[in-house]
């Protein structure tokens, strides 16, 4: 994938890659960005950027010295492969985590919106206090995905909003004059029970409530005397774990995750002293054999791309980290066939629970 700006060619891959080439590591919202800064001359160094996800706009602009905020493992494994690829010393790039409270003010903050509008939300709340009176905020959207909510989370953080015209079917939003604003620590409460919340960052998945199928997935687990160490892959805010816990409190538990909102809102909900967290979007960390009992809600959406690859990768994983007689347990969407995939890697695959969506598989 070959990009050129300045009069340099860019070459900048996916990472998971992926077999299907219709796919970029950027969009047209990431060159619009680039096109504006070029076409207005805007004089700037260490800009902050946000939600640069294959790590397309960090490598680009690798001379003004950006701090990224990473959200996923995966993106910050991305980010390493094309700075390595295009001989960029990785020092070059700081790198700040999201819950990290940013403490150099920024003139210029670049925002590559995401699907999920309470992560939006979230990131304007971190980067409020740091920015600068003239301080100048671009956001960038394909227009398709373009919502009202956009503008009523930006208007709580800024008096000033003005959106561009259409370039290839993207759109920038600018964001002046910070509002005073409340700083807030942005934290959902999700009802479980009567006597059980769930607690979660903005922008972990399922925000409002407990996903249907996650919890279908709950009332058909099936957790045996046996199962000693539990992985709870893809774990969000570990109701998977927390239920897997119910029935085996002496468990060692291990919650692995991409986003590390979730591992921090992991964190929040287990309370066990044998519970481990991985932030993590692989199982490379694990041992063949290591687990008695694998369950998972596993992610097939990449941002708004429908991209069932990184699942398949993860039940490979899922495969060589089980024991012998050990137990795969998940819940995925009908419309996947997932069983086709699930029965070229396991001896046997039953479906013990099924509604007009969702499918509960267990796998041995």
């Amino acid at each position: 994938m070959h990009f050129k700006y300045e009069e340099k060619n860019y070459s900048i891959e996916r990472y998971p890659s992926s077999d299907n080439k219709s796919l970029r590591a950027w969009s047209a919202a990431d060159e619009y960005l680039l096109k504006y800064l070029k076409e207005n001359n805007i004089s700037y160094t260490k800009p902050l950027i946000y939600n640069d996800r294959f790590g397309f706009l960090s490598t680009i602009l690798s001379k003004q010295q950006p701090n990224i905020i990473i959200n996923y493992k995966s993106q910050e494994k991305s980010l390493e492969i094309n700075l390595k690829k295009h001989g960029i010393d990785l020092n070059t790039i700081s790198k700040t985590r999201p819950l990290d409270k940013l403490k150099t003010p920024f003139d210029l903050v670049l925002i590559k919106i995401p699907k999920s509008l309470d992560l939006f939300r979230f990131q304007l709340n971190q980067l409020h206090e740091s920015l600068k009176e003239d301080s100048l905020v671009v956001c960038a959207f394909m227009t398709k995905y373009f919502s009202a909510q956009i503008l009523k989370i930006a208007e709580d953080y800024f008096e000033q909003r003005e959106q561009s015209v259409a370039w290839k079917k993207a759109r920038l939003l600018f964001l002046k004059k910070k509002r005073k604003v409340e700083k807030k620590e942005l934290i959902n409460s999700i009802s479980y029970s009567k006597t059980k919340h769930f607690k979660q960052y903005y922008g972990v998945f399922s925000a409002k409530k407990i996903d249907q199928a996650t919890l279908l997935l709950i009332q058909h687990l099936d957790v045996r005397l046996g199962h000693n160490k539990i992985l709870d892959l893809a774990c969000g805010n570990g109701i998977l774990a927390h239920a897997a816990l119910v029935n085996k409190p002496n468990a060692e538990i291990h919650l692995l995750d991409d986003s590390e909102l979730a591992i921090a809102s992991s964190k929040i909900n287990i309370d066990s002293e044998k519970a481990y967290f991985h932030f993590n979007d692989t199982l490379d960390n694990f041992e063949n054999n290591t687990f008695d009992l694998v369950i998972s809600n596993p992610p097939f959406h990449f941002e708004h791309e429908t991209n069932i690859e990184v699942a398949l990768d993860l039940f490979k994983e899922v495969k060589r980290c089980l024991k012998k007689g050990g137990s795969f347990q998940l819940v995925t969407s009908n419309h996947l066939n997932s069983k086709t995939h699930l029965n070229k890697l396991f001896h046997k695959v039953i479906i013990v629970a099924q509604n007009e969506k969702f499918i509960v598989y267990h796998c041995v």
